[in-house]
């Protein structure tokens, strides 16, 4: 189906719906508006902008067949969001590569008082963490996802997320000697 031929689509709920009835535009709408959030939790996951690249995009495929298995409108955020994670940590998984971590030393953006060591230091502790642990830390501190929801995607307790990013935070605070 090429274009809109239903009703303009005006909230989540009704695009969410026109997405799955077929509606291209409806569903491009949704990727306009989580494309973003998706990236950044496949790159995250994967430390890696290729395999980031390729998790997005093999996510959307997923999104786009599943989307009809989406029980509440208003979770489809979190639901992209741990496809995108789970794709990536498939792609991480699959590839076992390591990648040298680049910096913009010259970021405009950045206040000139970031210290780029501690940015590299956090960046390869990260890279040392398995791309499951990555997804829960991701999830939790890019997503704004509590436990209840990490557990919901990730197929946990919500008791065992809690515990799992403690244990994770420790690790992460030891690797870079704030203990």
């Amino acid at each position: 189906m090429i274009g809109s031929v239903i009703a303009e689509p005006n909230t989540q709920r009704s695009m969410l719906e026109h997405a799955i009835a077929g509606d291209e535009v409806a569903f491009a709408r949704i990727v306009a508006a989580h494309h973003n959030d998706m990236a950044r939790i496949a790159y995250f996951v994967c430390g890696d902008l290729d395999m980031a690249e390729e998790a997005e995009q093999s996510a959307w495929a997923v999104a786009y067949r599943r989307l009809k298995d989406l029980r509440d409108p208003d979770r489809l955020r979190p639901w992209l969001m741990s496809v995108a994670a789970n794709e990536a940590r498939q792609i991480a998984r699959s590839q076992r590569r390591r990648t040298v971590r680049e910096l913009a030393v010259t970021d405009p953006t950045r206040p000139h008082d970031i210290d780029h060591a501690a940015m590299i230091d956090l960046a390869d502790a990260l890279g040392r963490l398995d791309p499951k642990d990555r997804a829960i830390v991701g999830l939790r501190f890019i997503g704004g996802f509590e436990s209840a929801e990490i557990a919901r995607e990730m197929g946990m307790t919500a008791s065992g997320v809690r515990v799992r990013l403690h244990r994770l935070l420790e690790r992460l605070r030891k690797d870079l000697g704030d203990d």
